[in-house]
């Protein structure tokens, strides 16, 4: 069919069917003319290309009557060829729509994807007229019955979340009840078994790597591995192909709304700190051929090059109002259209950074807190990137919880031994609040985690003294050096009971420690049964057993050890508090924090040689009249290699009662009649009392 093409509308950026045709809205601040063009079902033929008629702003436009969803197309963009100044222009290069809502054929390493010559003695600035069309997937005309938008989230608030992080694919691969059809997939991680683990888990949200569209990097196609973990996004509207299951994006949706009847809300990572074309030297499919130098930021005087804040050799430039409305217009389709509850950001400082550095009340930090769908969500940041100045943690606007990697590391450093760590441990159990209590924070805003998907599983954590990236093909030079692990006595696998023994009491140390935190906890998939990757601590490119989670050698016990674990920080307000704790008195005369020694009495915080430490928490002094919770509870921290006698205060006040003790694997409560307890070595234990109320 030979079709026309008309003005169209520049408001709605994207392919937009109106039951009569399709308008097209394409943004290029610098192009000379854009064409778009049509391809066959297959797409293997190029059959039509219409010139964009009409130009409002820095908008392309135009309206092609009786074309239908489904239709396959991209852009051919016309404009200066000078990457010495910023601009990478080839209309030999078929380039995404940004805002194409799906994507037909796969990502390729095709010389051909690149806008200059590979091999050419000028290297970038060269000028390739080879057509890339046949080895770039084409953006589809989306059907707005197949994405009815309606804002569905869940809308829980902070208190009492517990963040389960997950990989779509790694979580269900190997999974024995799932059915192999549906493993990898979005309805394969929304499946019953899963939901009955997470429920008995008590996760109240899950949190998934980034699941739009994801390119490997070239370099890794050429070890024969892929971008696992997928910070590499090719696409910000269209969801990971790999992931989709025998419903296609209606599995999508489907997941959620399971999630959703469970009680469980949905977190997506979201990377919009870079895009997956690289540095001057990557392909050219979409960006960098729209408009290289509006949607990136270049460096200062050298506009042939990236500023590189991200690692991955681009940064995107959200400062450009385009380029946020693009993001923005991105967040919003995940919230309305495919009901996801909050998103964590990667590198969320390159974000937040303008021309004069990172400002936590920048364009995009305040655009999203306005907004009048984002608002409502739940954000995360992760508050670091390698940028100038890059270390952010704390420094988010109040709206905004953040990874605590600080936390993270005070943790491991506490149970393997470290000199100093009690001392960082007391700011760690309290919500950090020397970072967080500020501009009217509360404590959720710390995200309290033992171990990530960057880095080793808290298994890893425990019989690793050092990484073993070896599978990634880079000779073990890639991934974190400073993992504040500890391998117990021999690395890796061992068959000596003891040391078995002594990993898994650390791991149940590690877990009650972040469930018995003021914050927010999160738990890496697969930690509540002990899962390893036997190592490797940058997992990324490994789409293979050694990232899938391992469900049939999960340790059982600790699975259930997790679980009241769970259940007991749910059933007790006192420890997920929203506001921070810092030993006010409350009207009861009682302060509603307490740091003991296990022989009763204060710490002496300036002991270098501290180790062990209790802490009494009641419910906050500055809770609203009548929200004060009637409960004490006692941890008791005991990191010495022996048994110590935890003297309990106020015994006469009444009976305490044991309710969590790490050194059994089971948990079985304990009502205490003496005025003291021995608390095992390298232990954890927790103790109830309710108080008694004065009369009158």
């Amino acid at each position: 069919m030979h079709y026309q093409i008309t003005s169209g509308r520049p408001n709605r950026l994207g392919a937009f069917f109106d039951n009569e045709g399709v308008n097209f809205a394409l943004f290029s601040e610098n192009a000379h003319e854009v064409e778009l063009c049509l391809f066959s079902y297959d797409g293997k033929r190029e059959e039509q290309r219409l010139t964009l008629p009409d130009r409002t702003g820095e908008v392309w436009h135009g309206y092609v009557p009786g074309l239908r969803p489904g239709a396959l197309y991209g852009y051919r963009v016309h404009g200066p060829h000078a990457p010495e100044r910023g601009h990478r222009f080839n209309p030999n290069k078929l380039l995404i729509d940004p805002y194409a809502r799906s994507l037909f054929g796969s990502f390729s390493t095709h010389e051909t994807t690149f806008g200059y010559e590979p091999g050419a003695a000028e290297g970038d600035l060269s000028f390739d007229t080879r057509d890339s069309a046949p080895h770039v997937p084409k953006s589809v005309v989306w059907d707005p019955a197949d994405y009815p938008c309606s804002v569905r989230t869940l809308e829980r608030g902070w208190d009492n979340t517990l963040i389960y992080e997950a990989h779509v694919r790694g979580t269900t691969m190997q999974h024995p009840s799932i059915p192999e059809a549906l493993r990898g997939t979005y309805e394969g991680l929304a499946s019953d078994p899963m939901l009955d683990h997470l429920t008995r888990l008590g996760v109240t949200a899950i949190e998934l790597l980034p699941v739009q569209a994801i390119r490997s990097e070239n370099a890794l196609t050429a070890r024969g591995l892929v971008n696992y973990w997928g910070y590499n996004t090719a696409a910000f509207f269209v969801p990971e192909p790999r992931y989709l299951g025998p419903r296609g994006v209606a599995g999508f949706r489907a997941m959620v709304d399971k999630f959703h009847s469970a009680g469980i809300e949905v977190l997506l990572d979201v990377v919009y700190n870079h895009s997956a074309e690289g540095d001057h030297m990557g392909p050219t499919f979409s960006f960098r051929g729209l408009d290289n130098a509006s949607y990136y930021r270049l460096l200062e005087g050298q506009p042939r090059y990236y500023v590189n804040d991200t690692g991955t050799g681009n940064t995107l430039n959200v400062q450009h109002p385009f380029v946020l409305r693009l993001v923005l217009d991105s967040l919003r389709f995940w919230v309305e259209c495919m009901g996801v509850d909050g998103f964590r950001f990667d590198l969320a400082t390159t974000l937040g950074r303008e021309r004069h550095g990172f400002d936590r009340n920048g364009g995009f930090m305040d655009s999203i807190r306005q907004d009048p769908v984002l608002r409502h969500v739940k954000l995360i940041a992760e508050p670091w990137d390698i940028g100038q100045g890059g270390y952010q943690l704390g420094q988010f606007p109040p709206e905004f919880a953040e990874w605590n990697d600080r936390y993270r590391d005070t943790l491991r450093r506490f149970w393997r031994g470290d000199g100093h760590a009690a001392q960082d441990l007391g700011s760690a159990l309290l919500g950090t609040a020397d970072l967080f209590d500020t501009r009217g924070r509360r404590t959720w805003a710390t995200v309290n985690f033992a171990s990530a998907h960057d880095g080793f599983t808290l298994a890893d954590v425990t019989a690793y003294s050092k990484r073993h990236n070896e599978a990634n093909g880079e000779d073990n030079r890639d991934g974190h050096h400073a993992n504040h692990s500890d391998n117990l006595g021999e690395e890796g696998e061992t068959e000596d009971a003891g040391i078995i023994a002594a990993r898994r009491q650390r791991q149940r140390n590690m877990l009650a420690t972040v469930l018995l935190s003021q914050g927010t906890p999160m738990i890496l998939a697969g930690d509540e049964g002990g899962n390893s990757q036997f190592g490797n601590n940058n997992a990324y490119c490994q789409d293979n057993p050694i990232s899938w989670i391992d469900w049939d050698n999960l340790d059982k016990d600790q699975i259930e050890f997790t679980a009241a674990l769970s259940a007991f920080r749910q059933a007790h307000p006192v420890l997920h508090q929203s506001r921070f704790l810092h030993g006010a008195k409350r009207v009861d005369g009682h302060t509603d924090v307490e740091w003991r020694a296990f022989g009763g009495g204060g710490l002496n915080w300036r002991d270098p040689g501290l180790s062990s430490l209790c802490l009494l928490i009641r419910g906050c002094a500055e809770c609203p009249e009548g929200r004060a919770d009637s409960e004490e509870i006692l941890l008791a921290f005991n990191r010495e290699g022996t048994q110590q006698l935890l003297h309990l205060p106020a015994p006469d006040a009444g009976p305490w009662r044991r309710e969590i003790d790490t050194s059994a694997i089971r948990q079985e409560p304990l009502t205490i009649t003496d005025d003291a307890i021995m608390v095992e070595a390298f232990s954890v234990a927790c103790f109830v009392r309710q108080q008694r109320r004065t009369p009158g």
